[in-house]
Order: C-alpha cells, then structure tokens, then sequence
C-alpha cells in the first residue's frame, strides 16, 4: 500500500511541477527556472541527507557508473517536461509522458536491465499498453 500512495504523489507532484516549471520559464527563461529548480532540490537533498540519511558517498566508487547519470536524467526531465508541456496542453503533454514511461519501464522489466526483476510480459500487459496510447488519442480526438 505504501508503494501504491507513493506512486500516486509522485504523480502528481509530476504534474505540479510541470506545470509550475513552465510558467516560471515562461517568466525568466527556460534554462534559468532549470538552475532554479534544479538548485533548490540540490539544498534540500542535502539538508535531508543531513537530516535522515544514512548512506555514504564513498560507494559510488563501487556501483556500475550508468547509474551516475541519474542527475543528467534529472536535467533532461525537467528541461523536456517544460518544453513539452509549453507546447501541448498539460494534459496531452502528461498523458504521452506516461505512455513513454510505461514503455521504457516495460522495456527495464522484460529485459530485466539495470539489475530489477525479470517481469513476464503477456498478452494483458499489451493490451493495457494499447489501451493507454488509444486513451490518449481519444482524449486528443478532435470531434467534428
């Protein structure tokens, strides 16, 4: 249950941040409200380290060194998001968002990449990845 509620805040902080990101970049600049955003997290990913962490940076040494990119991933996001949602609605922007999400981690799953758990994919899991992207372009549809 815990996983399921942190799924749906994550969600929405998403779509929050999105929006949000690209109101203020419409304000003072796409990359400028990136530094912003981006610096702040920064502050307070360290005051939380402080706060409740309990790891220890000299393991980075020892992990497989793709899994550094996670702040270059965390730029392109943010950046993405922002050009995306400014030129589709937040809604349309999001939607293919997901979509893309659920491909690419279907794709982590299937193939097991990045040491997760192997997942099977069946016939169900297609047919909700199909039901997602027409979802999307019903939502899009413009009727006449």
């Amino acid at each position: 249950m815990f996983g399921i509620l942190m799924s749906i805040v994550a969600g929405a902080a998403m779509s929050f941040q999105g929006v949000i990101n690209t109101r203020l970049g419409e304000k003072i600049g796409l990359y400028e409200s990136n530094a912003f955003v981006q610096g702040t997290a920064f502050i307070l990913a360290v005051i939380a380290m402080f706060l409740v962490g309990k790891g220890n940076f000299a393991n980075l040494l020892h992990v497989n060194k793709i899994y550094w990119l996670g702040g270059v991933l965390g730029l392109i996001i943010t950046i993405t998001v922002m050009l995306a949602i400014g030129h589709l609605s937040p809604t349309y922007a999001i939607s293919i968002i997901l979509i893309s999400q659920l491909l690419v981690a279907a794709i982590i799953d299937a193939f097991a990449l990045f040491d997760s758990e192997q997942i099977h994919f069946g016939w169900t899991k297609y047919a909700g990845i199909a039901l997602m992207i027409g979802g999307v372009i019903l939502f899009k549809w413009k009727s006449a």
